[in-house]
């Protein structure tokens, strides 16, 4: 895939996933807490943070869309962040027992990851 048609989608993905880290993650956290919800019990202060600190970085993923190629480090912190969180709610998932996590929020930090990873172009010349 050319750098030009890389930035198509790129702008596509950011904007998508943006939206979703905006808008999404609350109503993911009612529809499936299986796969969302870390405590479900009573008020989660720890689920509140992180839809905050995600639906700001959804924001920011909105406004990257716009030139990507000047927003390269919030995009590659996007996907370096997502990898290490993933990862670490997947070891947890499976000391926990939590299985459904897999199939949700850690399958789709890594998609979201892997989907910006490929699509950045690397040459700095772009």
């Amino acid at each position: 895939m050319n750098d030009e048609n890389r930035i198509k989608y790129l702008r596509i993905a950011l904007w998508v996933f943006g939206f979703i880290f905006t808008f999404g993650f609350w109503p993911l956290t009612k529809v499936w807490p299986s796969g969302w919800t870390w405590h479900v019990e009573g008020r989660s202060y720890y689920l509140e943070m992180m839809i905050g600190v995600y639906a700001t970085l959804g924001l920011f993923l909105i406004f990257a869309a716009r030139n990507p190629l000047q927003h390269k480090s919030l995009i590659w912190f996007t996907v370096w962040s997502s990898v290490v969180h993933g990862g670490i709610m997947a070891v947890q998932a499976f000391e926990d027992h939590n299985i459904g996590h897999i199939y949700g929020d850690v399958l789709a930090v890594f998609i979201v990851a892997a989907v910006l990873g490929i699509l950045t172009p690397r040459n700095k010349a772009t």
